[in-house]
């Protein structure tokens, strides 16, 4: 989540024990046990994810050993913080902006006007506003030819407008503006070709397409049908209208990407007596976010467009009303790139909730597939998605790569995480027949399973999952399997209520937590394998040992390439870094961090070099979205909602002190000048 796009507010009044108790009562246990805190504080720096464990403690699988064969080590150095309105690079690497805000994907669209006076029309056809999750999806296989699908989170109002956002004196906005909002939002599809080394978009490729927050799209799974979906849109249940706030994001073996909504409840207003789902969730009660709302009437609406967005019950059921619209949103949403006659589709068996990432585990043929999800939001859960389906490796290139979603994505297992201060932990089965901490079960709570998935944030409260520091994106190493969520930072946690996974209250700089599930896919072990902290912290916060070359605070965007590179991003608002630094990317290959046994460690004082900072954005950026070409040559990287950037297409070209151009959320594309691959020597 940005920290531009969120109200950081804590909905959680579950009372579940939270994540900063867990982590008090594992240091309060190593303490016994190595004799004091602050030697318990070094061992949970120093543990490795097997090491962790007490003797009798449930291991599940251990994380392997060391592999023998020689794995890449990062050939860069760590680079300073900057301070500018411009990019800086590791040396041995050129960085240029590419598809910024405004550039049009079809002939339907004007080209970008630096006056900010774009019509809704032009924005529905080209990229949209604050760039975010993205992936890259070759075509043929190939490094120099793809498609990138990528998210467009949130908008900038000031920016997008010519001079602002209006609302006239009886509280109405412009249809015409909101209309430009609206298709501002979602994501999208363009083409990419490299041509004498650089990469550049394919203007009017057919593939090239947006969805934005007005896109007619489909519901399956659980709530397709149910009476939680039907509205005067679809008496049906069955399709909706759009996709917002769209942030993290995912991907498929069979080569579809998912996208991820997260802040979406902020659209909506409901005046009237909201549901619980709706209270838990954050729908506001007086007036929308942007006031979309307020349009409604207008001459030129057309099927209540803007009608919607108020979901005040005022029918004598849901099919006559909106009462249900945002029931529709807060789902893992399936998007076939490679196909533009197809719709995207709401996949709610994984739940709803402000997703924040959506990563698949490694797919095994004959064994279920799996994907992890954060839930952005002051002590909210992380989560997992099972399928009943086992994997079938002829699927990864079918005839229909949504019929195949419909096969691995609609029916499975929802889990949320319950960690434990002994280093293991426990997934939670979200289903009706479990039963819940008040002894009663989910489903005379909440009914049937659509039901459940509708209210994913009660019922997690209800089993006693564990409330985490605002869980973000999520990744899986592809050499062990082992997982990892960021956990950004929470204000909210006091130090009464630290625990074992959560153990700083309040958050400010944030951490990374790594865990590897059992076989049977109900329990893990897990560490900490990363503090955020700044380089003249005391103990209590630097626990990682980190300097002034890896400082940083809030890990956001994190992804794994193919050769076992852990990349992670920031969107820091932590004074004790920002002085020093922009946001920024950072790479280490954890399994390089071994003990003397070669069991994996996480980072402390002693191996902290190897955690090297590789890029900063430019001032007032968070730099958010990675993804990588398969010969891992060309990485992409976004910058969203940047003070005073990009001045050129070359990235790292600050613009001069006085000078200032309308920014632009982009796409950085970093390539090695001697055409090596990304990040290793």
């Amino acid at each position: 989540m940005s920290r531009e796009s969120g109200d950081n507010l804590d909905r959680n009044s579950s009372g579940n024990l939270p994540m900063a108790s867990v982590m008090d009562a594992y240091l309060s246990r190593r303490s016994v046990m190595r004799g004091s805190l602050g030697a318990a504080i070094a061992l949970i720096a120093g543990a490795g994810l097997t090491g962790c464990l007490g003797s009798g403690a449930n291991q599940g699988t251990p994380a392997p050993a060391r592999p023998a064969t020689p794995r890449p080590r990062l050939g860069f150095q760590s680079i300073p913080g900057s301070r500018t309105d411009g990019c800086a690079v590791a040396a041995g690497y050129s960085a240029y902006v590419l598809a910024p805000w405004g550039t049009p994907l079809n002939s339907k669209a004007s080209p970008w006007k630096a006056d900010g006076s774009n019509t809704s029309t032009d924005q529905a056809n080209a990229m949209g506003m604050h760039h975010d999750g993205m992936h890259f999806f070759p075509i043929g296989g190939s490094s120099d030819d793809g498609l990138l699908a990528i998210n467009f989170e949130y908008i900038d109002p000031a920016a997008l407008h010519p001079n602002g956002p209006t609302t006239s004196a009886n509280g109405k906005r412009p249809a015409e503006e909101v209309r430009k909002e609206i298709n501002a939002h979602g994501a999208g599809v363009v083409r990419l070709r490299k041509l004498n080394g650089r990469w550049q978009m394919v203007d009017n490729d057919p593939l090239n397409r947006r969805f934005t927050t007005a896109s007619l799209m489909e519901i399956a799974g659980p709530l397709r049908g149910s009476e939680h979906v039907k509205t005067r849109f679809s008496p049906t249940g069955t399709q909706c209208r759009g996709t917002n706030n769209n942030c993290g994001n995912g991907y498929t073996p069979w080569g579809t990407y998912l996208t991820c909504e997260e802040n979406w409840p902020g659209i909506f207003v409901n005046k009237g007596t909201r549901p619980a789902d709706q209270v838990r969730i954050g729908v506001a009660t007086s007036s929308g976010q942007y006031g979309w709302e307020s349009a409604a009437g207008d001459r030129s609406e057309a099927n209540d467009e803007f009608a919607r967005f108020d979901i005040t019950p005022r029918g004598a059921s849901a099919t006559e009303d909106y009462r249900n619209e945002a029931s529709t949103y807060g789902y893992i949403v399936e998007i076939d790139p490679y196909d533009a006659r197809t719709r995207a589709v709401k996949r709610t068996a994984l739940g709803r909730f402000r997703h924040e990432g959506c990563c698949p585990g490694l797919a095994v043929a004959g064994k279920p597939l799996v994907w992890y999800m954060g839930d952005d939001s002051n002590n909210e859960y992380l989560y997992k998605f099972v399928s009943d389906a086992v994997w079938d490796p002829a699927d990864a290139n079918p005839s229909d790569r949504l019929a195949t979603g419909a096969k691995y994505l609609d029916h499975g297992k929802l889990y949320v995480a319950r960690f434990d201060a002994d280093g293991t932990g426990h997934w939670l089965l979200l289903a009706p027949g479990t039963a819940t901490t008040g002894g009663s079960t989910l489903g005379a709570l909440y009914g049937d399973l659509a039901g459940i998935i509708l209210n994913t944030r009660g019922a997690g409260d209800a089993v006693g999952a564990t409330p985490m520091d605002r869980p973000e994106w999520t990744a899986v190493n592809p050499l062990n399997g082992d997982a990892y969520v960021t956990l950004t930072n929470n204000s909210e946690r006091t130090p009464a209520k630290v625990d074992a996974a959560n153990p700083r209250g309040p958050n400010r700089h944030g951490h990374i937590i790594r865990w590897h599930d059992s076989d049977d896919q109900r329990s893990f072990t897990w560490d900490i394998f990363v503090f955020g902290a700044n380089a003249d912290g005391g103990a209590d916060i630097n626990r990682s040992g980190l300097t002034e070359l890896n400082q940083f605070a809030s890990p956001d965007g994190m992804s794994f390439d193919s050769r076992g590179v852990l990349w992670f991003e920031t969107d820091n608002s932590e004074s004790s870094v920002t002085r020093y630094t922009n946001d920024q990317l950072l790479a280490v290959i954890p399994t390089d961090l071994v003990d003397a046994n070669g069991r994996q460690v996480p980072i402390d004082a002693r191996n902290q070099a190897d955690l090297r900072r590789f890029f900063v954005g430019p001032n007032g950026c968070e730099v958010t979205g990675i993804t990588f070409t398969p010969d891992n040559k060309t990485l992409f990287v976004n910058i969203q909602h940047p003070a005073n950037w990009p001045r050129s297409d070359i990235a790292t070209d600050a613009t001069p002190t006085g000078s200032r151009v309308r920014p632009r959320s982009s796409t950085v594309v970093i390539q090695r000048n001697d055409g090596g691959e990304i990040g290793i020597g």
